[in-house]
């Protein structure tokens, strides 16, 4: 992600290139785990909640699922940017920059998650599509992840990977924008994005992506000005919002879109407003200029 470089791009996709890309398209990889208590204890404490100490039949809250099913690449196979190298399951796009662009989430309200339970994800690689803009290319893949229990089905969530050509020098910034429900907001939290915070989440999801830690990696390789705040963070840290205001709610459903990066260099904020019918919450998050960061919602079962 955002490489800085003076020069000429040398990550363009050419015609061959991007049909070995598509030929990913289709490919399945099916994981197996289980739904143990340490990492939901762990992320209460990052988010610096008061919960119980989970024990099995314990529900596991929403976007949680992301702390299972890790990639366990051995160290030979890391990256420079600490990612694992590219191929495998997801295809070997050349272009340098990648990030978590949003998703989709459908969960099964009457087979929900629970700790103890032994799971298998299924993942699919639905599409792979190309574009050009004003910065470079654009490659986007749509992963489709399944998730079952002894019961069945439990939840079905689509997954937003964008790869992008490195920035350079004079590039167009994308504009930023306003929160449509800017000030209607019915509950708000600021969130300080420290150090720690992002360690831990990282450590939580095995995720060795040096832009949330090594600062000196991500101001000089990348180009950031701080460390960048993940997305999935942000995004548990929305739905976090609303179980703190609605406790009892249960989430049918949930899509966010991430929109410009958030660094660790200022406080940032997370929203909600129900709708009037209180089936649908909109959520978002503002950074400390109060532009917006991501835009979500969350459909209640």
């Amino acid at each position: 992600m955002a490489a800085m470089t003076t020069e000429t791009r040398s990550d363009r996709l050419d015609a061959a290139t991007l049909a070995h890309l598509q030929g990913w398209q289709g490919r399945s990889e099916r994981l197996r785990d289980t739904v143990t208590a340490a990492p939901v204890a762990a992320l209460s404490a990052t988010l610096d909640r008061d919960d119980p100490a989970p024990d099995e039949g314990t529900p596991l809250p929403p976007l949680w699922h992301w702390l299972y099913f890790l990639p366990h690449a051995r160290h030979s196979e890391i990256g420079a940017d600490g990612h694992p190298k590219r191929g495998g399951f997801l295809p070997p796009v050349p272009l340098p920059r990648r990030m978590w662009a949003g998703g989709r989430l459908r969960w099964e309200p009457a087979n929900p998650l629970q700790v103890g339970q032994r799971v298998e994800r299924t993942s699919t690689i639905r599409s792979v599509t190309h574009k050009s803009g004003r910065t470079g290319e654009l490659l986007f893949v749509l992963v489709e992840h399944s998730i079952a229990n002894e019961a069945g089905l439990a939840l079905t969530e689509e997954h937003d990977i964008v790869y992008r050509s490195a920035a350079r020098p004079g590039d167009p910034a994308p504009a930023p924008q306003r929160p449509p429900l800017e000030g209607q907001a019915a509950w708000s939290r600021t969130v300080v994005p420290d150090d720690v915070l992002l360690f831990r989440y990282s450590a939580l999801t095995f995720n060795g992506h040096r832009i949330h830690y090594d600062r000196r990696y991500v101001t000089e390789a990348e180009g950031y000005p701080g460390l960048v705040v993940h997305g999935p963070l942000i995004a548990t840290l929305l739905l976090d919002l609303l179980r703190r205001e609605l406790p009892g709610a249960q989430v049918a459903a949930f899509e966010f879109r991430a929109l410009r990066p958030i660094f660790d260099l200022n406080p940032f904020s997370v929203h909600g407003r129900p709708s009037a019918d209180g089936r649908r919450v909109n959520l978002w998050a503002q950074d400390h200029e109060g532009w917006l960061t991501m835009q979500a919602a969350a459909t209640l079962a």
